[in-house]
């Protein structure tokens, strides 16, 4: 399937961005690492929600501002120069199950998740104008397996002491960790802006039941990884902010009140601002299967937290 490449892009603030690095009351979040968390709040039946983990379930505006301020300074002279994403992403797999077996997933299923991740990020899964290549690419180098049964129940209750145990390379390498989150939760993940502070946090962490195959329903696709790992090259939900300005601080993503759940057809939170609601973008909350694609802007801005936070340095 054809797709827009991005393979060179200009790193610059988005223009509907206020000047953020002059605030003085934003949240400052550098002193430990920030975890969007994908859980289950009741809002609606059966729905299956991403939050960020430690906000009281969203970013507030000054905590975004904080993160576009870090940004900005992170980019510095970049800002402006054509940059391009890394060639291949190295990923190591933590497998974490129970000593009786339980969520021991096998190499098959997480090298499908791998492929599944390629895919998304290529925009294998739509057609047309939504089909955005970011450029990125995601190369499995290991596959690490733990089995403890306080770690694979209590993964949450524990995860500081499990990253820091198993957390491998540096700030470009993505660590995923698999587990059983319980039955509210689908994952979480670290903010670029985080790496310096926690580097030994920094990662994603997802329930083993939403790898291709798993018996997550709706979520058994991959897409909980696809959506985390967005977090974790910068990306806020499509819905940061609601109706107002910035937004998510990407331009062609357009303004939504809230979480989308399931698969709505035609929603528009937002009547005030152009176009419909993102609800097929992976950073929104629909089931995996409605899930299909990044956006240009989104590429654009993982690409520069990539040169601001995560790539090597020479």
């Amino acid at each position: 399937m054809s797709a827009l490449a991005v393979t060179g892009l200009a790193v610059a603030g988005s223009p509907d961005v206020p000047d953020t690095a002059q605030a003085t009351d934003a949240v400052h979040l550098a002193d430990a690492a920030t975890d969007h968390t994908c859980r289950t709040d009741g809002s609606a039946p059966g729905s299956e929600r991403r939050s960020p983990e430690g906000h009281d379930g969203e970013l507030t505006p000054e905590q975004a501002a904080d993160h576009q301020a870090q940004l900005e300074e992170a980019l510095g002279t970049d800002r402006g120069r054509q940059i391009a994403p890394p060639q291949s992403v190295p990923v190591v797999v933590h497998v974490v199950s129970a000593e009786d077996g339980e969520g021991d997933v096998g190499r098959e299923r997480v090298e499908q998740q791998i492929q599944v991740l390629n895919d998304a990020y290529r925009g294998v899964y739509a057609s047309g104008e939504e089909a955005t290549d970011t450029g990125f690419g995601f190369e499995l180098t290991e596959v690490t397996r733990h089995s403890d049964d306080a770690w694979f129940h209590e993964f949450s209750s524990n995860r500081d002491t499990i990253r820091a145990e198993l957390h491998q390379g540096g700030p470009e390498t993505l660590n995923i960790y698999t587990a059983d989150l319980g039955s509210g939760v689908l994952g979480f993940s670290t903010f670029p802006q985080d790496v310096e502070s926690s580097p030994e946090q920094d990662g994603v962490v997802v329930s083993y039941d939403t790898l291709p195959g798993g018996s997550r329903e709706n979520f058994d696709l991959g897409h909980t990884t696809t959506h985390e790992v967005g977090h974790w090259l910068g990306l806020f939900h499509t819905f940061q902010n609601g109706c107002e300005s910035p937004g998510d601080y990407v331009d062609d993503t357009p303004y939504e009140r809230e979480a989308a759940n399931g698969c709505p057809v035609g929603r528009d939170t937002c009547t005030g601002r152009p176009g419909e609601d993102p609800v097929n973008n992976f950073m929104n909350y629909t089931d995996d299967a409605c899930m299909t694609h990044f956006t240009p802007g989104q590429a654009e801005r993982m690409v520069q937290h990539w040169a601001g936070f995560r790539e090597p340095r020479v």
